[in-house]
Parts: structure tokens; C-alpha cells; sequence
């Protein structure tokens, strides 16, 4: 009987250095890791509104949390050049997350995938980019397209979904649509 508390306070001592040292690392990365993440929101911004400067992009919030942000032609924020949301949709294998950004006028002007873990070298298709060209080519037939009125091909819309990985790139144009409805909803001078 003796042997098994031993055991069982033996035990008990490396859970706790254990959870102290994760403790430890976790309290010194977190910090890094949210200014990671901080720096890959800002570029998704400039990349969603490429006519705002990054200084020229400001958050609107909702209840708290950020629900949109706005981009105006220049810091002295006078003119709209668009808007940016965070669309979310369920892939194949995880939820994708795409920052979209849309003019006055609901037309797509840039995107950005933030978050996806789809099957390699099918769902991760819909961020790559082919040799000899600078942008993901899937996102790319977004760009200048209203935002509301998007599906891929398999369900009579213009964008050409992935082969072998239609379930990803429906879910992505799908978020889309869904992520502008709400954001018209929010935002009344948007057709």
C-alpha cells in the first residue's frame, strides 16, 4: 500500500513541474504569438484594401468585438475607398478564414486567406500560387466580382472550383457570400 501512494506522489510532483514549466512557456509566448498574429491581420488588411493605406484602415466594432473595418484613400480618413470583413466557412478539413475586402460598390478588390489546415495539395489549392505568377490564382477569380452574387461552377456560378477539393472552394466562395451579407446588413450604402 505504501508503494502505491509513493507511486501516486511521485506522479503528482512531475504533473505539477510539468504544468509549471508549460505554464512558464506559455506566459512567455504569447505575447510573440499575438503580435504574430497582429502583423498577419495588418497585411491581410492592406492586401484586402489595396487603395487604403495601412494607416487608413480603422476597425469598427460591434458589441466589443470588430464586426468590419473601413478603408479610407488616405490618413485623413475623408474619402471610402471600401470595406474589409473576415469571412468563415467550413472546408473539408477545418474552417477556412479569408479577409475580403469590397469597394463602395460590393466588388470584390482583394482577399486574403488567414486560416485554413485543408487537405495538402488538394483544399491548400485554394492560397496557391502556380509558377511564373504572383497571386493565388483561385482568389484571384474574385477580384472585381460582386461580392453577393458569387458560386462556384458546379453550382452555375462563374468561379472554377478546385478539382478533387470542390468541398474547400465551395466553402470559401460560400463564407464570402455570407461574410458580405452580413456586412450589408451592417453597412446600409452597399447594394
Amino acid at each position: 500500500m505504501k508503494e502505491i501512494i509513493k507511486l501516486g506522489v511521485i506522479l503528482a510532483l512531475i504533473t505539477a513541474i510539468a504544468a509549471a514549466g508549460l505554464a512558464a512557456v506559455y506566459s512567455v509566448t504569447k505575447p510573440r504569438i499575438e503580435e504574430q498574429k497582429q502583423k498577419a491581420l495588418q497585411a491581410a488588411l492592406t492586401q484586402a484594401l489595396p487603395q487604403s493605406p495601412a494607416e487608413a484602415i480603422e476597425p469598427v466594432e460591434t458589441e466589443g468585438t470588430v464586426s468590419y473595418y473601413i478603408g479610407y484613400e488616405s490618413p485623413a480618413k475623408e474619402n471610402i475607398s471600401g470595406y474589409a470583413f473576415l469571412a468563415r466557412g467550413p472546408g473539408y478539413s477545418s474552417v477556412i478564414e479569408t479577409m475580403v475586402g469590397v469597394d463602395t460598390a460590393g466588388e470584390i478588390i482583394g482577399m486574403k486567406v488567414l486560416d485554413q489546415k485543408e487537405t495538402p495539395g488538394l483544399g491548400t489549392k485554394v492560397e496557391e500560387i502556380r509558377y511564373g505568377e504572383n497571386d493565388p490564382w483561385f482568389l484571384r477569380q474574385f477580384m472585381e466580382k460582386k461580392a453577393g452574387q458569387l458560386a462556384v461552377d458546379k453550382d452555375g456560378g462563374e468561379i472554377t472550383s478546385i478539382t478533387g477539393a470542390t468541398i474547400s472552394a465551395r466553402a470559401l466562395t460560400n463564407s464570402v457570400v455570407k461574410g458580405y451579407q452580413e456586412l450589408r446588413t451592417r453597412v446600409e450604402k452597399l447594394p
